[in-house]
């Protein structure tokens, strides 16, 4: 009985040159394997060249990354090869918004999306009884002052090296981590903003988008740096409002565009299809 193709996700950055398709192809031919996905770019900006394949091949990960070795020094990339489909390792920070949670969770238990969330972390209570109706862990800690807030990173910290986790998701957490964390975990950390950046940054971005009376209200999922609101886009939504619309009204329909929105964006980087390019990002859909 012939045994399973191993299947793997290969993305990669570094700079533009000649040959580093030829390179890739060649690699992928001398492990007797077959490229099922292939997207490339090159950033006029940066003079950067970005590419995601997914690789079925009949060795295993370990020996086809030693025969990549040699290729990634040679053309300096930086470079992931996982799995596919291999669940990423996710903690989600909450506050008391239950939709963009209520979410993520239904779509992992019904694997429509590619993370496994062992634990909900929030500065609230509120969203325990959720956590639990998924079966999935719950914590909180209050972030009350400066020494909350420490203490609640400290134990954030703990919570990522005793799960192994990959992802932190904002899912309307409603604290600004501080810079060090922020720092630390950068290009890992995905904050969903409730509103259409750069518009409207800051607290209560309903309340300012009816005061100017907009037609269309959006939501933002971009990772987390330590300027507020600032980081890297990577997905964004809008939906039509009307004069007569509420700051009520407002937030009820704005919730299903956050929830879509940082939906996609949390499925498209578990999928490895974020790569950044300094402030911006590049989406291999």
């Amino acid at each position: 009985m012939q045994a399973a193709k191993e299947h793997w996700v290969l993305t990669f950055i570094c700079p533009d040159r000649p040959g580093i398709v030829h390179a890739i192809s060649g690699a992928v031919v001398a492990a007797v394997g077959n490229i099922t996905e292939s997207q490339q770019f090159t950033s006029q900006d940066t003079g950067r060249f970005f590419m995601r394949l997914q690789i079925e091949a009949d060795i295993t990960k370990a020996d086809f990354e030693k025969q990549f070795e040699a290729i990634a020094e040679t053309f300096q990339m930086q470079y992931v090869l996982d799995h596919v489909d291999r669940p990423m390792r996710t903690v989600v920070l909450v506050t008391k918004a239950d939709h963009c949670l209520n979410d993520l969770l239904y779509r992992q238990r019904a694997g429509q999306i590619g993370i496994e969330i062992p634990k909900v972390f929030g500065n609230s209570d509120d969203l325990n009884e959720l956590a639990s109706f998924f079966g999935v862990d719950f914590e909180s800690l209050p972030t009350n002052n400066l020494s909350d807030k420490a203490s609640f990173e400290k134990r954030l910290r703990e919570i990522i090296i005793e799960h192994d986790i990959e992802l932190i998701v904002l899912a309307r957490y409603m604290q600004i981590l501080s810079a060090e964390f922020c720092e630390e975990f950068a290009g890992k950390i995905i904050n969903i903003h409730h509103s259409f950046l750069p518009g409207f940054k800051g607290a209560n971005p309903y309340a300012q988008a009816h005061a100017r009376g907009v037609k269309l209200i959006g939501a933002t999922a971009h990772f987390v740096t330590e300027d507020l609101d600032e980081g890297p886009i990577i997905e964004q939504n809008v939906t039509r409002v009307e004069h007569a619309s509420t700051k009520s009204h407002l937030v009820q329909i704005g919730q299903d565009v956050e929830s879509k929105t940082l939906t996609q964006a949390v499925r498209w980087f578990a999928e490895h299809r974020v790569l950044l390019d300094g402030q911006r990002t590049i989406i291999f859909r």
